[in-house]
C-alpha cells in the first residue's frame, strides 16, 4: 500500500514520467482504446472541471462554451457547452455539462461506431436525440422542489437518445428494440456500451416512459436498466 501511494505521488508530481495512457492523472483521451485506467480517468473527468476541459479539447467534438446560469427553481448550468457536431453528427445541437459531453464522445467512438461496424459493416452518420437541458424534476413534472428531486436534465447532465442513422441513410430507432432482428441486437449492444460509459442508462426495458429512447446521464447514481 505504501509503495502504491509513493508511486502515485511520484507520477502525480512529475518526478516519474509515464505515457499519458498509463498515467491515471492525465486527462482522458477518448481516442485511445479503453484500458485499465479508462474508468479512473472518466471518474476524475466528472469531478474536476480542469481535467474535463482538457479532455474536451481532444474529444473530436465541435462545441462552444455556454455562459453559467441559474434559475430560481434550482436548475443550473455550470461549465456547460453547446455541442454541434462530432464524427457522427447529431440530429441537432444540444447543451451538455462537460462530463456529459465527454461521455457522449467516448460512447460514440468506443462503443456506438464499433457496434455499427460489427452488425452492418458501416459507420454512423447521425445520432438522433430529443434534447438534454430541461428544467424539470425526475418525474417529468414542471419544476418544483416540493414535488421531487431535480432531474439530471435540469443541469444538462443527461440526454435522451432516440435512434441512429447509418452511413447509407438507414435509420434505426428504439421501436425495433424487441424485434429479434439485427437492428434489435445492435440496439442492445449499444445499450451495453452506454452502461459502460454513463453512470445511468435507462432503456425500453426500464419502464413505459423509456420505450422510445435511451436516457443516459452522468449523475451520482449507477444504474443500467
Amino acid at each position: 500500500m505504501i509503495a502504491a501511494i509513493m508511486s502515485g505521488y511520484a507520477i502525480h508530481s512529475g518526478r516519474v514520467k509515464v505515457p499519458p495512457k498509463w498515467n491515471p492523472f492525465a486527462p482522458l483521451d477518448v481516442r485511445e482504446p479503453p484500458g485499465p485506467l479508462t474508468a479512473i480517468k472518466l471518474w476524475r473527468t466528472t469531478r474536476d472541471p480542469a481535467t474535463c476541459a482538457a479532455a474536451l479539447e481532444t474529444s473530436g467534438l465541435t462545441y462552444r462554451p455556454v455562459a453559467d446560469s441559474s434559475a430560481p427553481a434550482g436548475c443550473e448550468l455550470k461549465d456547460a457547452v453547446r455541442v454541434t457536431h462530432s464524427d457522427a453528427g447529431y440530429g441537432g445541437p444540444f447543451i451538455a455539462s462537460c462530463p456529459l459531453a465527454i461521455g457522449m464522445a467516448l460512447f460514440e467512438r468506443q462503443y456506438l461506431r464499433p457496434a455499427a461496424g460489427e452488425f452492418f459493416g458501416q459507420g454512423v452518420k447521425r445520432i438522433d436525440h430529443v434534447g438534454s437541458y430541461a428544467c424539470r424534476n425526475v418525474n417529468n413534472s414542471p419544476n418544483n422542489r416540493q414535488d421531487g428531486r431535480l432531474s439530471q436534465h435540469a443541469s444538462a447532465n443527461a440526454i435522451d437518445l432516440t435512434g441512429f442513422v447509418l452511413e447509407d441513410g438507414r435509420r434505426i430507432t428504439l421501436a425495433r428494440w424487441d424485434e429479434g432482428s439485427a437492428d434489435a441486437a445492435f440496439l442492445r449492444r449499444v445499450h451495453e456500451g452506454a452502461c459502460r460509459v454513463f453512470n445511468t442508462t435507462l432503456g425500453p426495458d426500464y419502464n413505459a416512459l423509456h420505450r422510445t429512447h435511451f436516457h443516459v446521464d452522468m449523475g451520482p447514481y449507477r444504474m443500467c436498466r
